[in-house]
């Protein structure tokens, strides 16, 4: 594997602390800001929403530029949001810098997922992807509980602080690191690449990770309160869960990026249907304090389990379009990380308590199972055996299999 490949994860890191982390800040933010934790919530979803709209925006704008330098400009914007987030004197100023630092770490996962399957060969693509997915494991193991405990100690805006001075890290290391990437043989074409979305297996995988992070991700998002009010752990407890999380996600990428490419349906299905059943064990046991904590660490094996397998499908059946795979994955991810903790603010407003957002959550993992089942039939019924061109190598054709 590449060492630059390993730099991108490095950067992910920065990125993915920062999108989390509020999981473990929300009730300061929200005594600080005079706002309720179900409209400080929608910090995570304004994220969210960032990431869905930039992904291909910034895909398309920054198609025939140089992967470097964009690389470069997208993580220096992600560091001026993180610095105007820590400065940010009203709720609305901290949510419009939420959504900067969106569109910039939406590009640059849609970019750098482009740029580390162009340097590894077809049949590594779900190991690459798994080094990046891997920056965003050990941002929940280390970064996100990090977060938690600064924010408890010096507040909650030392966090944003201390995932700026993450991203100049990330800086330097594509300075120094990342290689000048050759321009295709042949220059991408906007209309070739938006083709990809007339395919069916496209739309269904866009279906199957939204519906899956949505799933975990609207009882995820209200970790923190979930395990104080409801499980009765002190405050102190909440990093320290956090941190099993992590380390949860960071054994599921392992696994899910050793097994993807020989059993790609098999690790979706079987992932995401464990997804399920852990959400609802939350909904009936989480106010108990030891099944919380348990089911926090499985709930972050099991969704991580499944992240190389979503990856790869995506850049397998939209091998023609590269940048608009990996910008449509990381649309489709974010699109369920914005309606997963809006429907968990609305279950919540509604009454129903902070169990039920696992509830939910596990319906929409259930309807992800069911149409990555249907993409599974689908695909034994017509297996596609066209032999389709990858933009990085034009004139070497590959056949590409799901």
């Amino acid at each position: 594997m590449p060492l630059a490949v390993y730099v991108l994860g490095l950067s992910v890191f920065a990125l993915g602390t920062s999108e989390f982390m509020l999981s473990g800040l929300l009730p300061p933010i929200a005594d600080d800001m005079n706002v309720t934790i179900p409209r400080a919530g929608l910090l995570i979803s304004a994220f969210a929403v960032g990431m869905v709209v930039g992904a291909p925006l910034l895909a398309v704008a920054t198609l025939r530029l140089p992967r470097r330098t964009t690389l470069l400009a997208l993580i220096a914007l992600f560091g001026v949001g993180q610095v105007a987030g820590a400065l940010a004197p009203t709720y609305a100023v901290l949510f419009a810098s939420r959504v900067v630092s969106a569109l910039a770490c939406a590009g640059f996962w849609a970019v750098g997922a482009a740029v580390a399957i162009a340097m590894v060969a077809e049949n590594a693509r779900a190991r690459a992807l798994a080094v990046m997915i891997g920056g965003l494991s050990i941002a929940n193991v280390l970064g996100v509980p990090a977060g938690a405990f600064l924010g408890e100690g010096l507040g909650w805006r030392s966090a944003f602080w201390a995932v700026g001075a993450a991203s100049a890290v990330a800086l330097v290391g594509i300075v120094t690191l990342i290689p000048r990437i050759p321009s295709p043989a042949e220059k991408p074409q906007l209309r070739r690449e938006l083709d990809i979305y007339r395919d069916r297996q496209v739309r269904l995988s866009i279906g199957v990770i939204a519906l899956a992070a949505a799933g975990v991700f609207c009882a995820f998002s209200y970790l923190a309160p979930l395990l104080t009010d409801v499980a009765g752990l002190d405050d102190s407890w909440v990093p320290t869960v956090l941190a099993l999380f992590g380390v949860g996600a960071l054994i599921g990428t392992t696994i899910g990026g050793r097994f993807a490419e020989a059993h790609l349906f098999g690790v979706l299905i079987s992932g995401i249907a464990a997804d399920t059943v852990i959400l609802v064990a939350l909904a009936l046991f989480g106010r108990y304090a030891v099944a919380a904590v348990v089911l926090s660490f499985l709930l972050g094996v099991a969704c991580f389990y499944t992240a190389p397998a979503l990856n790869a499908r995506m850049f397998n059946v939209a091998a023609a379009a590269p940048t608009l795979a990996g910008a449509t994955t990381t649309a489709a991810f974010n699109l369920g990380n914005a309606g997963g903790p809006w429907l968990g603010g609305i279950v919540i407003d509604a009454g129903f308590g902070y169990t039920s957002t696992a509830w939910a959550g596990a319906v929409l993992t259930t309807a992800s199972v069911g149409m990555a089942a249907y993409a599974l039939r689908l695909y034994r019924r017509n297996p596609p055996s066209r032999v389709v061109t990858r933009t990085n190598a034009a004139r070497n054709p590959v056949r590409i299999q799901p």
